[in-house]
């Protein structure tokens, strides 16, 4: 007769079934993951940004990237530098004044007497120096641009990982307190069935004491989304937004058609790190060649004007080094070391950059092969399960332990769930990362 009745109760809420797999069930209301994050109480935020908009902010009021791009007009200055050519000199001199005997210092002594010296010289660089200097530090800045690039790169991952634990923590705190009023209602039917004698005292106890995990859950919801709010915006410059800013976005499945080749040779085309490696080997050899030409000596030339016994002259002086000790050999030979160190750097580098590609694709597919189990029937299995313990324990059909483990249960997917959404987005940010693009084929 009790098999009977309870296949009588099941076969009752059917309907109930039907609507868990259309949608949720009239007065349980379970949260869609992929719903927009909204503020769970207390006034609306005055600013709510998107990732797109996150990533605008970051890139523009970022401190740490800020102070990284004020290298590239550092870079420019020391160009003005190299292409400065050099200063003429200005000598002069008076001799044989009649310093300790006052009385002689006339007109007629100075002039006759004394010798008076004046001198302009210049320094002509041989080789084309000056066109070497500025050709490496145009280099320098080419290979600094491109390492601020790389900053940006890098900050647009962090932001958009942050931005993903915030909606996470949104999708948390929106599922924990409509389950925590969905509970509450089981709650207020159990103490209306403990008042009829239909449970024990007991049995009451065990589900109010189940009040605490629900109620815990909500709490830690709501700090890991302060949390993530606080360290994003960190990234985005504190100023760039209030105090009471909330964040728009989706738990969504967002799928990824490139293959791993053309994922490698887009990132290959991309990243800012390898072309900066890349123009560190480019800059490397400039410097090997203005190392070369610095061997050769410059040509100071002077010309002087002479007053000597009422007379006045003219003399040129040439002034060369005699290469025959230093021909700048240990320049020259440091500098090729270094274009073979930055060669290897930039070999090094893209090798990185293949292992970070293969390495984004493999997580990126198998979160995406995680999400598709949940989406695949785990998910509605765990609702249905929760639905039918609940209509039956209502009804008297099934026991209080049965109904606490599938709402323990049914909690778990759901947090799971979303867990495993925001862990295939923040694969898809780190596989934008290691592809050096946010467009992903």
């Amino acid at each position: 007769m009790r098999t009977g009745f309870v296949l009588g109760l099941l076969a009752l809420a059917q309907p109930a079934f039907v609507l868990a797999q259309q949608g949720p069930p009239a007065g349980q209301n379970p949260p869609a993951p992929a719903a927009p994050s909204r503020p769970s109480a207390g006034a609306p935020p005055s600013v709510r940004i998107t990732l797109d908009e996150a990533l605008r902010l970051a890139l523009q009021h970022n401190h740490a990237l800020a102070a990284a791009r004020s290298t590239i007009p550092q870079s420019q200055a020391l160009e003005t530098t190299a292409n400065l050519r050099p200063n003429p000199v200005l000598s002069w001199d008076a001799q044989f004044l009649p310093i300790f005997e006052p009385e002689k210092f006339t007109a007629d002594f100075i002039d006759s007497q004394g010798q008076f010296d004046l001198g302009l010289g210049y320094t002509f660089e041989i080789g084309g120096k000056r066109q070497h200097r500025l050709r490496a530090a145009r280099d320098v800045t080419a290979a600094t641009r491109s390492s601020v690039a790389d900053n940006e790169r890098t900050l647009s991952f962090n932001v958009g990982q942050q931005f993903v634990a915030a909606i996470l923590a949104q999708s948390t705190v929106d599922f924990t307190e409509q389950d925590l009023v969905s509970f509450q209602r089981s709650v207020d039917i159990s103490e209306t069935r403990y008042k009829a004698g239909a449970i024990s005292e007991g049995d009451l106890l065990k589900i109010k004491l189940q009040m605490l995990q629900f109620q815990n859950d909500v709490l830690s919801a709501k700090l890991a989304k302060i949390q993530a709010l606080s360290a994003l915006r960190q990234l985005l410059g504190f100023e760039s937004v209030p105090d009471d800013y909330d964040v728009e976005g989706q738990l969504a499945y967002v799928p990824v058609h490139a293959g791993l080749e053309d994922l490698k040779a887009l990132a290959l085309r991309t990243r800012p790190d390898l072309r900066a490696a890349e123009q560190n080997v480019t800059a490397a050899r400039s410097v090997e060649q203005l190392a070369e030409v610095n061997r050769k000596r410059d040509l100071t030339t002077t010309f002087t004007y002479s007053h000597v016994a009422s007379t006045s002259t003219g003399a040129f002086f040439f002034n060369i080094q005699l290469p025959f000790f230093d021909r700048n050999q240990g320049e020259i030979a440091r500098t090729r070391y270094v274009i073979t160190q930055n060669e290897q750097l930039a070999a090094e580098t893209s090798q990185q950059v293949l292992t970070d590609v293969v390495n984004a694709f493999q997580n990126l597919r198998t979160s995406e092969q995680i999400v598709q189990l949940y989406e695949g029937g785990y998910v509605d299995q765990a609702i249905k399960s929760r639905d039918i313990s609940e209509y039956a324990y209502k009804r008297g059909a099934a026991s209080l332990l049965d109904y606490l483990d599938s709402e323990r249960t049914y909690r778990a997917n759901q947090l799971a769930y979303r867990q495993a959404l925001a862990s295939y987005l923040t694969a898809l940010e780190q596989m934008r990362q290691a592809a050096g693009t946010r467009n992903l084929p």
